[in-house]
């Protein structure tokens, strides 16, 4: 009984070892998703209510008042028509 380590306990070793690797691993990828969700969040946050987020108007262009109404240039004619 000078040397303890057995089959069972190396393959226990292996196995920890093994294991410690994936769970770290995993928490790597999982806080950079994570990360990368937080940002596009509050990126989209910001793009929709930029009051929230220091800014002062929202997305230029939107509205009739900038953009305008659409005119046709032709006679249009209805899709259900007879």
């Amino acid at each position: 009984m000078n040397n303890p380590r057995g089959a069972f306990v190396q393959g226990a070793e292996a196995y920890g070892r093994f294991l410690e690797v994936f769970i770290d691993g995993h928490w790597w990828v999982v806080g950079d998703a994570l990360e990368n969700i937080g940002k596009t969040t509050k990126r989209l946050g910001a793009n929709a209510y930029p009051h929230l987020y220091g800014g002062s108007s929202g997305l230029k262009g939107s509205s009739p008042k900038y953009s305008g109404y659409a005119t046709p240039s032709k006679e249009v004619k209805s899709r259900f028509e007879k």
